[in-house]
């Protein structure tokens, strides 16, 4: 191959990587238009109630009233990992907040009980299956690729939405924006 030809071709490549990248990792903000998703979706997770670790139902709506950060990840998924030693920070410093973590795993229990020893996870771990995942198509989310994050305001509404991995300071930023602001 000519290297013109050759080097347009990985421009091109880079091109078409960059936009995917893009486009996996856009947020919807908070009050914005949330094409394709149910004004009910976030209802249906609300309604639901998950097992955790012990095999013990967990309703959402035990956190009405917070902001609850409902992430959807599985031990198998690098990036998953990579986020949520970002999500452990966070919590811990807003453990004194009206917020609420829920990692929401598509895995065996055993496994994610282990990785919850491993990464010292202080929120609640709750096991879906499938078709849990499926409801992240609600959300957006067709592909239903990990990770993938929905935050509800203290109003249980979408506040925001976010696929791919959310750093430590996106994170507590778009929280902190759903919370009252302190007096002092």
């Amino acid at each position: 191959m000519k290297r013109p030809l050759q080097l347009a071709l990985i421009v091109l490549v880079a091109c078409v990587a960059a936009t995917a990248g893009y486009l996996t990792n856009r947020a919807v903000a908070p009050g914005a238009a949330q094409a394709g998703v149910s004004p009910d979706a976030g209802a249906t997770l609300l309604a639901l109630a998950l097992p955790d670790l012990a095999g013990t139902p967990q309703p959402f709506a035990q956190w009405q009233g917070k902001v609850l950060v409902v992430n959807f990840w599985a031990t198998w998924c690098p990036p998953c990992r990579k986020e949520i030693p970002d999500f452990v920070a966070v919590s811990e410093r807003m453990a004194d907040q009206p917020v609420q973590f829920v990692g929401l795993s598509i895995d065996s229990a055993d496994k994610v009980r282990a990785f919850q020893d491993q990464y010292n996870i202080p929120y609640p771990l709750l096991i879906g299956t499938p078709q849990t995942l499926q409801m992240a198509a609600e959300f957006g989310n067709t592909a239903q690729a990990l990770p993938f994050t929905v935050i509800f305001g203290r109003d249980g509404r979408i506040a925001h939405i976010k696929l791919g991995t959310l750093k430590e300071d996106e994170l507590e930023g778009k929280i902190r924006a759903l919370l009252p602001r302190q007096q002092g």
